[in-house]
């Protein structure tokens, strides 16, 4: 249910929908946290947003020098990055392997997509970290990538399988009919249309794996959210952190959505 109908009546808005959306996001959000504010004054809770800024950004002799939230979430945005691209490249194979017809491809695929999708993502990091990272030798960090590349790229290989199924069998026999192999097939003429088509779903997954990488502070790693909870245990700023955290998270996601949107407007017109 629209809880903002009116909002769709605006012409300026309702010509480009990342701003809609935008809009109703912002007004929701507005109104949680008035909630939010109206409570904690009936707690007696003390709002301190000016103590909020020096953990972001601060100057050191007129040097501008990150603070560790800044800090946390560049550990963020390159364990974000890595495992986007694994799991890119791990939902490629697992869609390709289950469109196969090797019985032993389509095992493997069918083995992964089940073991990963029916456990958790927090038992997955915690086996990858305790159990296999002693095993193979990797660092906190490397078993953080691998355990949400593995997870995501699960899911990524759904919309990969869908896009792949969704292209006319007419391009298949005119890639046969040029000779093309299957690799050279998928390269040059099905994966081409078939990426204009996921886009919007690759964005949603992309979007999901910014936030899930937040379950990496368990291990230990000092991402955003770690590093907003060891500063919640200095500062006891919890609220005015939280909020902050929540909205550096958001600036993350929207900035991304909107990317993805004019990219995908170029791609719609140059088709």
């Amino acid at each position: 249910m629209d809880i903002f109908p009116f909002l769709n009546r605006i012409p300026c808005l309702r010509r480009w929908s990342p701003w809609l959306d935008l809009t109703k996001f912002v007004l929701v959000i507005a109104a949680i946290f008035w909630v939010l504010v109206r409570g904690t004054e009936k707690m007696g809770y003390n709002w301190q947003w000016y103590r909020v800024p020096q953990y972001i950004l601060s100057f050191d002799n007129g040097t501008m020098v990150a603070g560790p939230l800044l800090k946390g979430l560049l550990i963020t945005l390159q364990i974000t990055g890595m495992s986007l691209v694994l799991a890119l490249i791990f939902g490629l194979v697992t869609a390709v392997f289950r469109l196969s017809h090797s019985p032993l491809a389509r095992g493997l695929a069918r083995v992964y997509l089940e073991l990963i999708r029916n456990t958790p993502l927090l038992v997955q990091i915690l086996f990858m970290y305790f159990v296999l990272s002693p095993v193979l030798g990797i660092s906190r960090f490397s078993s953080a990538v691998l355990a949400l590349s593995l997870f995501e790229g699960a899911y990524a290989s759904e919309i990969f399988r869908a896009g792949i199924l969704s292209i006319h069998k007419g391009q298949w026999e005119a890639a046969h009919g040029l000779g093309l192999s299957i690799y050279h097939a998928y390269r040059y003429i099905i994966l081409p249309q078939a990426l204009r088509r996921i886009l919007p779903s690759l964005t949603g997954q992309a979007i999901s794996l910014i936030k899930d990488s937040a379950l990496v502070s368990t291990i230990a790693i000092y991402d955003l959210t770690m590093q907003g909870r060891a500063i919640i245990a200095e500062t006891y700023l919890t609220f005015e952190l939280w909020f902050t955290i929540a909205g550096i998270y958001l600036l993350i996601t929207l900035t991304l959505s909107i990317l993805v949107n004019r990219i995908e407007g170029i791609t719609r017109i140059e088709a």
